[in-house]
């Protein structure tokens, strides 16, 4: 737990006003080109375009079962966002904290020939998942123990990976089948990964006592603790001593066409088929960086210790004075947040769309010393031209939360967030989320 509590706090104080699932909403649009690809692999081929290009885009994503924002009080206040003042906090006996921070650097897709696309992205992620905290303990450790009462604490199953990681991923798409009506492709994308690093935990069953008169924490259980290289510090990200992997997205889409719109099928040009209905599934971030010399320490909990302890030195330094632990070197292997994503779009009439889609992870939150995403369910309205789009996905997600977003995109800008309507009307946002890109699109020239 090496700076956990400061590490989500950090987190949610600077990316809560710059921070999506990646591109939420935006990776719907049949002119999302290269992003498109991060959902679906597919996407690349039969696209709008004859190139693609990504300058550079960054998305976040940021969610807890713990916390809720009333944005609105928030900014109408003459001091600025406080943690503790403007958070509405949910304490239960298995919070859960999720992060995901997307950079999608230079990248680019073309056309082969008018059945086959090949694309290369370059990407930079951190993912951050805590399962099963105690919302109690965690708001105590964050508040250096300065509670007034005493309380308990009986904690299953709790476990958490941070995680950052570097890929370059190519991609390469094919038309299937292909006749009037119907149209069948498919797509890999391939990945070289680079592993910057992880912090990871966890502990079957942890119990305790907090005495506010005395100021102790008396624990029961056992905690493991780790980090994938002995020098590898979570607060300080340092892109060196890579560690490499392998990882793959695969997927297919359908199409069905209520007449032949643009299909010709000895075209020497190729075209874009504009659908009527669109059924995609694809499998994302399938693999796992494996670390050959990992630092583990397994703490034996069951000891009444100084809570003063926490705030003074810190989680990890209060942790290593305190408890009795036995540390060895192993391989650590790191699984990608692998997760199943379906898209149904359909078109209501000319330039008018609506996706049904929902991304489902793959790894379950009790699994150790792996990444998952936040299920997801939505449904996203969009007005879709050539140089222009403007979409408002509405979500339901983990957690409870319900998300109402808007996007934009204008040319070669895209702007966005699957929760920026409801961060600014709700009285309690449990998830928050922003995405901003710059590419050159080149489109197909039409007969």
């Amino acid at each position: 737990m090496k700076k956990l509590h400061l590490l989500i706090f950090i987190l949610f104080t600077f990316h809560i006003s710059i921070n999506a699932q990646s591109y939420f909403g935006y990776t719907f649009d049949n002119y999302s080109g290269i992003h498109g690809i991060t959902l679906n692999p597919a996407n690349i081929v039969d696209s709008p375009f004859k190139a693609d290009i990504n300058l550079i885009s960054g998305s976040g994503f940021l969610g807890s079962d713990y916390f809720g924002i009333n944005v609105q009080d928030a900014l109408k206040s003459d001091s600025g966002f406080d943690f503790d003042s403007d958070m509405e906090k949910f304490p239960k006996d298995d919070n859960n904290f999720f992060f995901n921070f997307d950079v999608l650097g230079p990248s680019f897709m073309f056309n082969i020939n008018k059945k086959s696309s090949i694309g290369l992205t370059t990407r930079v992620r951190v993912f951050l998942n805590v399962n099963n905290i105690n919302g109690e303990l965690y708001e105590s450790l964050s508040n250096g123990f300065d509670e007034t009462t005493d309380f308990n604490f009986d904690i299953k199953d709790f476990n958490g990976t941070v995680h950052a990681w570097g890929e370059v991923g190519l991609t390469y798409g094919r038309i299937l089948i292909k006749n009037e009506y119907n149209l069948l492709k498919g797509g890999i994308t391939l990945k070289s990964l680079q592993g910057v690093g992880s912090t990871f935990f966890s502990a079957p069953t942890v119990t305790g006592q907090y005495d506010a008169s005395a100021n102790t924490l008396t624990t029961t259980g056992n905690l493991n603790y780790g980090l994938s290289q002995e020098d590898f510090d979570d607060d300080d990200l340092e892109f060196k001593n890579l560690t490499a992997g392998f990882g793959a997205d695969i997927g297919f889409a359908y199409q069905w066409n209520e007449k032949n719109n643009l299909i010709v099928a000895d075209s020497i040009i190729p075209r874009f088929t504009k659908y009527k209905l669109k059924i995609g599934v694809s499998i994302t971030d399938i693999g796992s960086i494996n670390y050959k010399e990992s630092e583990l320490t397994a703490y034996d909990l069951n000891a009444t210790v100084d809570a003063g302890s926490f705030d003074e030195d810190g989680s990890d330094q209060a942790l290593e004075d305190n408890y009795n632990g036995v540390t060895t070197i192993a391989s650590t292997k790191i699984r990608l947040p692998t997760a199943l994503n379906v898209l149904v779009d359909y078109k209501i009439k000319s330039k008018l769309y609506v996706s049904f889609a929902t991304s489902m992870s793959l790894v379950s939150n009790n699994t150790e010393t792996a990444n998952s995403i936040i299920n997801t369910v939505s449904v996203a309205p969009r007005l879709e031209t050539k140089w222009f789009s403007i979409y408002s996905p509405i979500s339901f997600r983990q957690y409870g939360d319900f998300a109402w977003g808007a996007g934009l995109r204008f040319g070669p800008l895209t702007v966005g967030s699957g929760a920026v309507l409801t961060n600014l009307l709700s009285d309690s946002s449990k998830t928050t989320d922003v995405y901003v890109g710059l590419k050159i699109p080149i489109y197909r020239k039409y007969k």
